[in-house]
C-alpha cells in the first residue's frame, strides 16, 4: 500500500502573508509589527539546530546581516525546535565564528509558522522544516518564496539578489534579466499595442532595444 501525505499548504505570491505572533529568541514578536513599520521581511526556515549545514547558513546570514539592514529587510528564522536549544545554538555559533547573530528566532515548537507557511514536508519528515525562505514586503504581501533540500546550503548572496531585483522593479517599474545584479541594465516593459511594438521595434532613446518585445535601459 502506498503511503500519502497531506499536501502543505504554501503561501503563494502576491497573497498576504499569515499573521504570525510567535515566541522568539528576542522575545515574543509579531510579523505584520515590522511590516508596519515599512519594513520587508525575509522569513526563512531551517531543519534543526546544531547541524552543520544548517550553521554554515546561519554563519552566512550573520556576516550579511548588515547588508540585509541597508535594505531595509528584517530576518527572522524558525524551526521547531525550543527557545532554550536556538539560544545555546546561536551563542555556541557566536564563540566558534566570531560573528553576531542580530536576527530573531522563532521557537516554533506547535510547529504553527511552519504549517502556515508550508514549510513542513511530510514527504521529507513530519517534523522538520525544509529550508523555505520567504520575502514580505512592507504591505505584507509575499513576494517570493524558495524551497531548499535538507542537504542543500542556501546560497545568502542570491537571497540578497532578489531583495535588490524586487525593490529596483518596484522604485522603476521594470523587470530584472538573468543573472541581474545592481549597476545592470534593467527590462522594460513590453508594448501592448501593435502601434507600440512598431516604434519600439524602430528603437527608443535610451533604450538597447534587441526586438520590440525585449529592451533594456539603465537606471
Amino acid at each position: 500500500m502506498t503511503d500519502t501525505f497531506a499536501v502543505p499548504h504554501i503561501p503563494r505570491i502576491n497573497e498576504p502573508a499569515p499573521e504570525v505572533t510567535a515566541k522568539s529568541t528576542h522575545g515574543m514578536i509579531k510579523l505584520s509589527d515590522y511590516t508596519a513599520k515599512g519594513k520587508w521581511i525575509m522569513l526563512f526556515s531551517h531543519p534543526a539546530d546544531f547541524t552543520p549545514v544548517c550553521t554554515t547558513e546561519f554563519v552566512e546570514f550573520a556576516r550579511l546581516t548588515p547588508e540585509f539592514e541597508k535594505r531595509n529587510v528584517q530576518l527572522v528564522g524558525n524551526s521547531i525546535d525550543s527557545v532554550y536549544s536556538h539560544i545555546a545554538w546561536v551563542r555556541n555559533i557566536e564563540e566558534k565564528f566570531s560573528v553576531k547573530i542580530k536576527f530573531p528566532l522563532i521557537a516554533d515548537l506547535d510547529q504553527k509558522v511552519a504549517r502556515a507557511f508550508g514549510m513542513v514536508h511530510e514527504a521529507v519528515s513530519d517534523t522538520a522544516t525544509v529550508r523555505a525562505v520567504f520575502f514580505i514586503d512592507p504591505k505584507n504581501t509575499i513576494r517570493a518564496l524558495l524551497y531548499y533540500p535538507m542537504s542543500l546550503g542556501r546560497n545568502t548572496d542570491e537571497l540578497l539578489r532578489v531583495v535588490d531585483a524586487l525593490q529596483t522593479a518596484d522604485a522603476n517599474s521594470c523587470a530584472t534579466p538573468a543573472n541581474w545584479h545592481v549597476g545592470d541594465a534593467v527590462i522594460v516593459p513590453a508594448p501592448a499595442t501593435q502601434a507600440d511594438a512598431e516604434k519600439r521595434a524602430g528603437g527608443a532613446p535610451g533604450m538597447e532595444v534587441t526586438e520590440w518585445y525585449l529592451s533594456k535601459r539603465k537606471l
